[in-house]
């Protein structure tokens, strides 16, 4: 009788868990400056140096030199197997002038538009869609006979 309610509690546990192992799990990922903090920065007078200076090297920076700088910061949500979604970002946009002075701060949020993914690493593939055996005989004609004589 001892050995059934082991083997029970021994499934109970594993029942909880499982359970457990289902919760959902939020991420914060970025860092961006908050409202007291930004109002440190004066807009016209403060430079590049002093931005980095008050909160760091940004997520982001424009791809020319001397371009905006982007902070990002994300929530995501990963739930069980699911795939991960993005339930809160907030992107602070700062932009410079001609000398290289604070020009504009500006902060967006998801409630502003859709999601823009920050990095795509995703290289698309031509052979989506396509059974091996089209691929195989989609090259068929595509040899060249000066190729074999080289």
């Amino acid at each position: 009788m001892g050995r059934v309610s082991s083997a029970k509690y021994a499934m109970i546990g594993l029942l909880v868990g499982a359970l457990a192992a289902c919760a959902p799990m939020v991420r914060k990922h970025g860092y961006t400056p908050d409202d007291e903090e930004l109002a440190q920065l004066a807009v016209g007078v403060d430079g590049r140096d002093a931005v980095y200076e008050m909160f760091g090297a940004p997520s982001v920076a424009g791809v020319l030199e001397g371009g905006d700088l982007y902070y990002v910061e994300s929530y995501i949500r990963r739930f069980g197997i699911k795939k991960p979604e993005v339930i809160e970002r907030t992107v602070l946009a700062i932009s410079f002038d001609d000398q290289n002075r604070v020009a504009n701060i500006e902060r967006f949020t998801l409630a502003d538009g859709k999601i823009v993914p920050i990095s795509r690493r995703v290289t698309s593939s031509s052979v989506e869609g396509k059974s091996f055996l089209r691929q195989l005989l989609g090259n068929l004609g595509k040899f060249n006979a000066d190729g074999f004589l080289q």
